[in-house]
């Protein structure tokens, strides 16, 4: 039976691609939608506002298929390194939520998590659930790799 060498960077790339992808789907299902505390554009009118949570829709649910067709094909191909797709999955859940917590929220000033309310401790929160996907993500990228490198 042939050995196949387990493609942790590339597991972790795909795994990275879903983790932005479902981060971006809870944040838009939980906060644009059900609780309606935000639009990914809240500086334009309810029809711009709504016309961005469906462009941001469309986008990560592109990633999403991509990430998962990435996935498969590792999978097929009998290179899928789980621990490192896992880590990497972490990685972009993570990723995602700080870039949106920083960037958005605070630089681009594209939308807040909420308005009417004092910021402070929803920013906390936001952001520190965002470095400890990342922490984790990074620790099981690490332990992936030193497990490959044994």
């Amino acid at each position: 039976m042939r050995r196949y060498a387990m493609d942790g960077r590339r597991s972790a790339g795909a795994g990275a691609v879903i983790g932005v992808a479902v981060m971006a789907a809870v944040d838009e299902i939980v906060f644009h939608q059900i609780l309606g505390w935000h639009h990914f554009y809240d500086r334009s009118t309810p029809s711009v506002a709504l016309l961005s949570d469906g462009l941001l829709h469309a986008a990560e649910l592109l990633a999403l298929v991509g990430g998962f067709f990435w996935y498969a094909d590792l999978r097929r191909r009998r290179v899928l390194a789980p621990r490192a797709a896992w880590g990497g999955f972490l990685l972009g859940a993570g990723a995602f939520q700080l870039f949106d917590g920083i960037i958005d929220h605070k630089v681009l000033r594209l939308h807040q998590i909420r308005y009417g309310v004092h910021l402070l401790p929803y920013d906390v929160v936001w952001n520190v659930a965002g470095g400890v996907l990342l922490l984790a993500g990074a620790v099981l990228t690490w332990r992936a790799r030193s497990a490959r490198n044994r």
